[in-house]
């Protein structure tokens, strides 16, 4: 009988009223077929557990324990001689879980079986295959198999599904097997589809408001769409590749070609290079361009993904598997070239995705967690220019261009924020307002600054990577001391965050570093700046008095959606022990604006930015000159390293 003969026959069949697994409707239907209640229909599904986990390998059927009573059978079959917290079913390249509510049912129906031995062969069965309406006739009776119905807990988890009942006990969690994840596809009562977009991956994303939680993420995983075929064939190119059959940069399209007889799905080919050379389901998480943060809580199992999507934190449907989370850690591992590991159970590290968005991720391990957990975030573009920053609306021209003037003069500068307000991001534009011939030693602990966008417009920049004193790396205290001696120029500190910041700040009192200094710390404002670095990094007042200007950049939420922006500039102004802070840009609305000090003349960093020649109004007159630059390259669309570098090429001979 052909496949589409017994779908016929399925439907025909639940037209006429066989119960499924919930016992609806007319139950004797199925005698109309010849069926006896005690006949067990062949089941070729072969059975195994491994972590409190049946596993079910069904290659005949389509995994649905509600509908394949025999595959059902299997699983009660099972449970009668063993527990198990969790079904899982592989049929045809997907994975299907089942936990919760339905196994219970299932576990409690494998222990009635056992517990009734020989007494009813008939009622044994129909355990197997319908134990909810099962549950539901041993609780009308009295007697030895009433008192079975309750010691094997049959009756208690069959309580609240009645016969009839809508509720979808046995509904699963899919996943690609070669994935290593599941997605939940059933949605919460009372929720609401607030927006659906469609990536570039091929899957779509659901976003759901829900009256008594967070929102929800809803992934629709490609993967879980390709046809039977389709999937063998990817299965098997997973496995060419596994076995080095096939290799190379090209080894996904040349797998997906060995095993056909045609030419390479371009679809077969991204989702086999995602679960092969990328970092699976994260690949279709950051498609999504609202997505900053995805957060793998431990134990993965029973955690779901979570995302933050333009600055809302939400719960996706995506849970991984153990195996998945250990794949993500390999894949750490691999591309950044860290331990992670019990011994070495914190890594913090860079990654490219396949569609080359960089990510910074955080990973945590036993014995610091339960298991393997991680939160990636999405890096800046290092194609971020000031100019594109004044085109985006992150700042106006006129800030934009006292920060480049600033730089240019060699100010000394931090860059503050909260997490994610975008610290980083503007350091990296600033890096290209230093003077072109500006020897500019970088040190960071994650490499997340531009280096070789810097590099290739011809700055010289030398990055010195810190870690935390293990194995070949260096401390970034002894990564500052290192970069004092190698050459004078600007100093840029990728993070402020420790002992570093006594040599930084002992460096600018004494005049080591004569150029540039810049850096990003976190903090709301100068005045949590200072506090910070005072107190909590045990910097002298004075010391942090040779700080010119405090930066400080948000995240906030617009009708658009999450949006960056500047919202101060403030001056350090003051001597010795005595040091305070005035505002010469602040936010007025949306948008930092000047507060009139610069224009009153009362600046001391505008008046220390004057050369030997210069006066005050000079300065003044290079600020609004340079404004009408920045204006100019935003409105003309020339914001990328290239075009800026090109045209700041003359700027040193009077040609701006």
């Amino acid at each position: 009988m052909s496949q589409d003969e017994i779908g016929h026959l399925r439907s025909v069949i639940d037209g006429l009223g066989v119960r499924n697994f919930l016992g609806r409707d007319n139950p004797g239907v199925g005698r109309l077929f010849g069926r006896s209640e005690n006949a067990r229909s062949p089941c070729a599904c072969r059975v195994s557990v491994e972590d409190e986990t049946l596993l079910l390998d069904a290659a005949d059927c389509d995994g649905d324990l509600e509908s394949a009573s025999a595959c059902r059978q299997t699983a009660v079959d099972a449970l009668a001689d063993r527990d198990a917290d969790q079904i899982v079913v592989r049929s045809n390249g997907l994975e299907y879980r089942y936990d919760g509510r339905g196994v219970a049912i299932l576990r409690a129906a494998g222990r009635f079986v056992a517990l009734l031995g020989d007494r009813d062969e008939q009622l044994a069965t129909a355990a197997t295959r319908e134990p909810l309406a099962v549950a539901e006739d041993v609780r009308r009776r009295v007697g030895p198999i009433a008192d079975i119905g309750v010691e094997s807990g049959l009756v208690a988890a069959a309580s609240g599904l009645e016969t009839g009942s809508d509720d979808a006990a046995l509904t699963p969690t899919v996943g690609l097997t070669i994935g290593q994840y599941f997605v939940d596809r059933t949605i919460a009562d009372g929720a609401h589809l607030r927006d659906v977009r469609s990536l570039e991956t091929g899957s779509d994303a659901r976003i759901y408001g829900r009256p008594d939680g967070v929102a929800r993420y809803a992934l629709d995983v490609i993967d879980t769409t390709l046809a039977s075929a389709e999937r063998q064939r990817l299965i098997e190119g997973y496995e060419a590749i596994a076995e080095g059959v096939v290799e190379g940069d090209r080894a996904a399209s040349r797998a997906i070609e060995a095993v056909g007889d045609e030419p390479a799905d371009p679809r077969l080919t991204a989702i086999l290079r995602k679960h092969t050379i990328g970092y699976g389901i994260l690949e279709d998480l950051f498609a999504d361009p609202r997505v900053t943060d995805v957060y793998v809580t431990s134990p993965v199992s029973a955690n779901p993904i979570r995302v933050v999507v333009d600055g809302e934190s939400m719960t996706t449907n995506v849970h991984l598997t153990p195996g998945g989370a250990r794949a993500l850690a390999s894949r750490v591992r691999r591309t950044s070239g860290r331990a992670f590991s019990r011994a070495s159970p914190t890594v913090d590290a860079t990654a490219a995705l396949e569609s080359g968005t960089r990510i910074r991720v955080a990973g945590i391990t036993d014995p610091v967690a339960d298991g393997i957990a991680f939160a990636f975030r999405e890096q800046p573009d290092d194609e971020f220019t000031l100019p594109a920053l004044v085109a985006n609306g992150t700042m106006s021209a006129a800030v934009a261009a006292f920060l480049s003037v600033a730089v240019e003069r060699n100010a000394a500068a931090l860059i503050a924020g909260t997490r994610g307000s975008g610290k980083t991001t503007l350091l990296g534009t600033l890096l290209y307002e230093l003077a072109a011939e500006t020897r500019t030693v970088l040190i960071e602990d994650t490499p997340e600054l531009p280096v070789g966008p810097l590099q290739s417009v011809g700055r010289d920049v030398q990055a010195l990577r810190t870690g935390s004193g293990d194995g070949p790396e260096i401390t970034a205290e002894a990564a500052l001391r290192t970069a004092l001696r190698l050459g004078n120029g600007a100093l840029v500190v990728g993070e402020i965050r420790g002992e570093e910041a006594q040599v930084l700040y002992e460096a600018m009192r004494v005049g080591a570093n004569a150029n540039a200094v810049l850096g990003t710390i976190h903090g709301d404002g100068a005045d949590e700046v200072y506090e910070r670095v005072v107190s909590d990094l045990a910097v002298e007042p004075s010391s942090f008095g040779a700080t010119d200007l405090v930066v400080t950049v948000q995240a906030h939420r617009t009708p658009e959606g999450r949006r960056r922006r500047l919202a101060s500039i403030e001056e350090v102004v003051g001597s010795g022990d005595d040091i305070w802070f005035e505002p010469l840009y602040e936010l007025d609305g949306e948008r930092a604006v000047a507060t009139g000090r610069i224009d009153r003349g009362e600046s001391r960093v505008v008046e220390r930015l004057a050369g030997p020649t210069e006066s005050y109004a000079d300065v003044r007159e290079a600020i609004s000159a340079r404004a009408d630059l920045l204006s100019t390259l935003a409105r003309d669309g020339r914001t990328d390293p290239q075009s800026v570098a090109a045209v700041y090429a003359g700027r040193g001979n009077g040609e701006e």
